[in-house]
């Protein structure tokens, strides 16, 4: 008999189909962030990152063009199992024969290349309008500017980048998950901190007021803490993030970087799904604070896949990654990554949920106690293996990294 075979036994005695979480695992969609490929650059602008962004490490073989990107993108999906979409920034505009268009005069055409590479792949796109290393991020200000000039370029940036979601979701049948996240704070403690938050309103009222198809187009609303040069005060705190989604309708995003070091997301993400009818995810990695780490599969990470998955909403939760590390070779960064993501997805279907949340509602806790920790050291390993050899993908994926990093990495300039 085969370990899969013995396996599927021990999950049986628990009550768990391993066939059934496998095939839901194949229908789970993560969107997989272009950035980690070349340190966030982009190719719409050279400039060193600013706006509460930050790199580290400096491992050769960065991609520095389009073409380079796309190779680096499928070699990396190449290496992960499942369904997958794109997830791109609007600085990844790639420009033609010299063109070249700001932010807030960036047109669909600027990522007719991206259309053609996910249609090629048979997968989706994710957008994320840039509100960050550009000249008229102003004192850290973009969309909560006292600056109207400054305001008004971001105001038009979102309604560029809304018009282009909508762009992809009709280009490749898939919808678009459009996320707003801006790095507008202070560094010291601001003397008022109610007008910026008012003007960021005012301006995501002025986005929202382009007309878009909104089964086609799920506009996300992302907070965070705090961040490089803004220390003492964000604009987009979650309260303010929370409530506008909320009010408005659209759909709140939580970035497990972005909360204070003693907040966990797997605990928030039961409030949310009772008060939305989807929400969205950015899974990464803190350390001590958004540091945007590759993603392990480690207790957090699988109490949110937990959360997900026996709340029984993997059909209402946006999931995807968002993490970049250049001090080790990106592609195994990527894999590793996402990967890890669907070994928590996994570990969570193979729970036997109900029995557990039946022990809990009848307050047999010792029964309840005894089941989570016989779950621990159940052959989960040989369920993803046999996950990885239906998908046809290999276990062991450095090998072909380091043939590819050998073969075409080192060579670049």
């Amino acid at each position: 008999m085969s370990r899969y075979e013995e396996a599927k036994k021990i999950y049986a005695s628990m009550g768990v189909d391993t066939e059934d979480a496998i095939n839901k695992l194949k229908d789970v969609t993560i969107s997989i962030h272009c950035w980690q490929g070349d340190d966030v650059t982009g190719f719409d602008s050279r400039a060193s990152l600013s706006g509460g962004i930050q790199t580290t490490g400096n491992y050769p073989g960065k991609a520095s063009s389009p073409e380079e990107l796309m190779a680096d993108i499928d070699k990396a999906f190449s290496l992960i199992p499942g369904k997958k979409k794109l997830n791109l920034h609007a600085s990844y505009a790639i420009f033609e024969d010299g063109e070249f268009a700001d932010r807030n005069a960036l047109e669909s055409k600027h990522f007719k290349k991206w259309v053609d590479f996910a249609k090629e792949r048979n997968m989706g796109i994710d957008f994320n309008p840039t509100y960050f290393s550009h000249a008229m991020v102003k004192d850290n200000l973009t969309l909560s500017s006292p600056d109207e000039e400054v305001r008004k370029f971001w105001v038009e940036h979102g309604i560029q980048c809304l018009k282009i979601s909508e762009y992809f979701a009709n280009e490749t049948g898939v919808p678009c998950v459009m996320n707003i996240w801006i790095p507008d704070g202070y560094k010291d403690i601001p003397a008022d901190r109610v007008s910026p938050r008012a003007r960021f309103k005012k301006s995501l009222d002025e986005i929202l007021s382009t007309p878009y198809d909104k089964s086609k187009v799920y506009v996300t609303l992302e907070s965070k803490v705090f961040g490089i040069g803004l220390e003492s005060y964000t604009v987009g705190s979650a309260e303010f993030c929370l409530s506008y989604s909320t009010k408005n309708g659209i759909t709140p995003l939580m970035d497990n970087g972005h909360y204070h070091p003693t907040e966990l997301v797997s605990d928030k993400i039961s409030s949310l799904l009772l008060f939305n009818e989807k929400i969205a995810l950015h899974v990464t990695r803190g350390v001590r604070w958004d540091s945007d780490h590759v993603v392990l599969f480690d207790d957090e990470t699988k109490e949110i896949a937990k959360e997900i998955v026996c709340n029984d909403a993997l059909d209402r939760v946006f999931i995807a990654t968002d993490y970049f590390d250049a001090s080790i070779n990106r592609i195994s960064a990527w894999v590793t990554g996402v990967r890890n993501v669907q070994k928590a997805l996994l570990n969570a279907l193979l729970l036997p949920a109900k029995e557990l949340k039946k022990l809990q509602e009848e307050n047999e806790f010792t029964a309840l106690m005894c089941l989570q920790e016989e779950t621990k050291t159940a052959p989960f390993g040989d369920i993803w293996a046999e996950y990885l050899v239906r998908e046809g993908v290999e276990n062991a994926y450095l090998p072909q990294i380091k043939e590819y990093e050998e073969k075409v990495l080192v060579k670049r300039v």
